[in-house]
């Protein structure tokens, strides 16, 4: 019968036995969601939702790492290999994430609207998400180490709150775009159909979800290897598993598929009623600015 083993001395790297009924069953949950993810990139080849397969199949592996730690909680490679495989998913999926709004924003025109400038947005925050992604992934590995285990913890919290950052200023982004162009102008029925609300409310479920749980990851970690998160497993399936699993289906059953950028803007106001033919030409007018400050920003370069 399985028992917690200590790794070395008196250290243990388990608090308690990992489920292998549960580890099994979400390994399979992730292996149907990233099986979906990766039929419906072959069939868009919207390479930006690359991230999805390759954190999905991360989840499944670090699942797998958990069941097979059950009888090795003594043994170091499957604690490492399931620490960083499920820890690290949403930093992937976040990129993702951000770059759709990216792609929103120039479907439906609405760069006059946005608060970063469309071609410089999805580089800010994935590049934070790159950050956090490394600082994540050393702490992990240092944290593995034993007696470096607390400094694993502080670096991994770290990394956890740059992502709760980014993510927040990605979310006050996203609303202040979607809400300077409903204010403005709110897309005529030809853009409406590219369900780029739709796709604007996705992003928003997603995001929540994902801060979600890196505010619990950020708690389990700051209270360390004897506090309750990190000592109790439905917690990490709860708040984990679950969460992210929602994620990957929530973005295949909304997948940013149909956002394609319309090659002319028509526009209507928020009560449905035409925009007149001077509201035109002041459109019409911040649309050749904008173009044209884009085009000597090219040549510049």
């Amino acid at each position: 019968m399985a028992q917690l083993e200590p790794y070395r001395g008196n250290y243990y790297l388990w608090r308690y036995l990992p489920s292998i009924p549960a580890a099994v069953i979400f390994a399979i949950l992730f292996i149907v969601a990233t099986g979906a993810h990766g039929f419906r990139l072959s069939k868009t080849r919207l390479w930006f939702c690359l991230p999805f397969v390759v954190g999905g199949i991360m989840e499944v592996i670090g699942y797998c790492a958990r069941a097979a730690a059950h009888d090795r909680t003594g043994e170091l490679i499957p604690y490492i290999i399931q620490n960083i495989l499920i820890l690290l998913p949403p930093v992937l999926f976040a990129a993702s994430i951000y770059m759709v709004l990216g792609r929103i924003i120039r479907a439906v025109h609405g760069e006059p609207y946005s608060l970063i400038r469309v071609n410089i947005l999805t580089k800010v925050f994935v590049a934070g998400d790159v950050i956090s992604f490394f600082v994540q992934g050393g702490g992990a590995g240092i944290m593995a180490q034993g007696g470096n285990a607390e400094t694993g913890e502080k670096i991994i919290v770290g990394g956890l709150i740059l992502q709760i950052v980014m993510f927040g200023l990605f979310i006050i982004t996203a609303v202040i775009f979607q809400t300077r162009y409903q204010k403005h102008k709110v897309a005529a029925p030809t853009y409406d159909a590219m369900g780029w609300r739709m796709s604007m409310y996705m992003l928003y479920g997603v995001s929540a979800l994902i801060m979600v749980r890196n505010i619990f990851r950020t708690v389990e970690f700051a209270e360390g290897q004897d506090g309750y998160l990190l000592s109790h497993e439905w917690t990490v399936y709860v708040f984990d598993a679950i969460l992210m699993l929602a994620v990957m289906v929530i973005f295949l059953v909304w997948y940013p598929s149909n956002l394609k950028q319309s090659p002319e803007p028509q526009w209507m106001h928020s009560d449905g009623t035409d925009v007149n033919l001077a509201e035109q030409g002041q459109n019409a007018a911040l649309y050749e600015r904008f173009d044209n400050s884009n085009y000597s920003a090219s040549v510049s370069k």
